[in-house]
């Protein structure tokens, strides 16, 4: 029997009608891959990618490592996260690059196009473009607080006058 993808398209496009999205900053809703972008995730890849999501409070998903980012939207987002103090114990990043079922389920399983990816304690919060508004509206620092995802501030040593 032949598979005839016109038959295929209603399907693949129900699938892809609007999709409200969760999450501070993800306001976007609406079709995010077209019927033609769409496969199916596979059980191991969606198992691989909710273990890697479990693995910590933060987890991103880049290209390249944060200590050499493969493309500008990872060094950015990279940037950000420093810059808002993540406690590097509470994060994980993972190099898409180095695995192309990865690079492509990730897109499938968050339903958004781009990476990198950022997700706080299991939940998805977009992509490099919404964490710099987030950052510059204050909304980011706020969700790490409250996330109890910062490094713990470094008590400074009281320091004692010294006589001469």
């Amino acid at each position: 029997m032949a598979f005839h993808f016109s038959r295929a398209v209603p399907l693949f496009a129900r699938a892809a009608r609007s999709i409200p999205r969760s999450g501070l900053g993800c306001k976007f809703q609406g079709p995010i891959f077209n019927a033609a972008q769409i496969r199916l995730l596979s059980n191991e890849t969606r198992a691989a990618i909710d273990k890697a999501i479990a693995s910590s409070p933060v987890v991103l998903f880049m290209k390249g490592t944060p200590e050499m980012p493969q493309c500008g939207y990872s060094r950015a987002t990279v940037k950000i996260l420093g810059i808002q103090g993540v406690d590097p114990k509470k994060f994980a990043a993972f190099n898409v690059l180095d695995d192309t079922e990865l690079k492509e389920g990730i897109k499938e399983y968050s339903k958004w196009p781009t990476i990198p990816q950022l997700y706080i304690n299991k939940e998805f919060i977009g992509g490099c473009d919404i964490l710099v508004s987030m950052h510059q509206n204050g909304e980011l620092a706020e969700l790490l607080e409250k996330e109890g995802v910062l490094a713990p501030e470094e008590e400074s040593e009281p320091t004692t006058p010294t006589s001469s």
